[in-house]
């Protein structure tokens, strides 16, 4: 059963006329009155912007519980956290990334590197905390059959569907950041590929109803990237340090294999085996055999391309690696030039002077004048 509509909105307005808030917004210089027509009709757009929409009451075995599908709505709370992510976004790279960079003196491409993983380290590491809190508290990790069972998940709980308009708004935040942190041409492309392809990824497992499925994999994505971008950052503190890149290459390749896994095993086999398989956009079931295939051909697509890149620039590196040894090795040793031989008068040395062969100096007296 639908709640009443802006009942969210009234409950606050409500709460916020009991006497200790009443006489805040007297002191504030608005009267009960001002107060009450204020909020009730600024509430209703705000509420649009800051809360998730389209809630549902559910029946429960205790009570009713509050869920939530998504609508057209949504793009304007998305548009909201837009803004609050460039605001975030500023704020670290002015206190936090500039700070470290003038102490590093890094060039222009190492610069827009650093500021680029330093940004990436934040969002993945709190992206990875949020959505593992996420995936324990709603039970998807310890019952792996619930992230096909009872498809479609049309009714999300608050913590998904906020995380979810979360992780839209960073990624399109991304695209006028290119602007507003001066990209080069040359890197525009590289951030352009992978912004669209989370957002491609997101956007679908958002909108197909495939969003516990989406939960687990960007738990797995985000955590590698996590542990990239922090070997990027100590590789320009100290350019011999190269371990975490060892860990992130083991890392990264295990990663591709568990996304392709549980791909597999939930599209492939667990929705194939549900009984519901009838196209029906307004229940949001899209269980049929062209959708399945679309989306792991999707998702095998992305993760192929992910690892040929990862293999090709590996390649690369070791052979920079073994062409920099063996020019080493090349390279002779600088011959000693023998020693010149400088031509002394007759005699020999001896306590810095020149004696004699027979022990006199070569020296010739001079003669006494008489």
């Amino acid at each position: 059963m639908e709640m009443p509509k802006h009942a969210l909105g009234n409950s606050a307005i409500s709460h916020l006329k009991q006497p200790r808030y009443l006489s805040v917004l007297n002191q504030l210089g608005c009267s009960s009155l001002h107060g009450q027509v204020f909020f009730g009709v600024t509430a209703k757009t705000a509420f649009l912007f800051i809360l998730p929409q389209y809630n549902v009451s559910v029946p429960s075995a205790d009570s009713e519980t509050v869920h939530y599908h998504y609508g057209p709505k949504d793009l304007v709370t998305i548009l909201f956290y837009i803004f609050i992510t460039i605001i975030l976004h500023a704020v670290v790279q002015e206190y936090i990334l500039d700070k470290i960079s003038k102490r590093l003196h890094l060039s222009k491409v190492k610069h827009s590197k650093f500021n680029e993983s330093g940004q990436l380290v934040v969002f993945h590491l709190s992206s990875v905390i949020w959505c593992f809190y996420v995936v324990v508290t709603e039970g998807y990790l310890t019952n792996p059959r619930s992230l096909w069972e009872d498809y479609p998940h049309v009714y999300l709980p608050f913590q998904v569907k906020f995380f979810y308009l979360c992780q839209l708004a960073y990624w399109l935040h991304a695209l006028p950041e290119l602007y507003f942190q001066k990209v080069r041409k040359e890197e525009i492309p590289r951030q352009l590929q992978y912004i669209c392809l989370y957002l491609v990824h997101i956007a679908g497992a958002y909108l197909l109803n495939l969003s516990r499925l989406g939960l687990i994999l960007l738990l797995l994505q985000y955590s590698t990237e996590f542990l990239f971008h922090m070997a990027r950052l100590f590789y320009f503190a100290d350019e011999n340090n190269e371990k975490l890149f060892n860990a992130w290459a083991a890392v990264f390749g295990v990663t591709r294999l568990f996304i392709l896994t549980l791909a597999v095993l939930a599209i492939g086999f667990g929705l194939a085996r549900m009984e519901n398989q009838a196209f029906d956009p307004e229940k949001g079931n899209f269980n049929t055999l062209l959708c399945r295939l679309s989306v792991l051909l999707l998702v095998c697509a992305a993760q192929a391309w992910l690892m040929w890149r990862f293999i090709h620039s590996q390649l690369r590196h070791w052979r920079e690696y073994w062409n920099e040894q063996s020019a080493k090795r090349r390279v002779p040793a600088a011959p000693r030039l023998p020693a010149r031989l400088i031509k002394r008068e007759s005699g020999y040395h001896e306590n810095g002077v020149v004696k004699a062969e027979n022990g006199t100096s070569p020296r010739t007296k001079k003669l006494k004048s008489p």
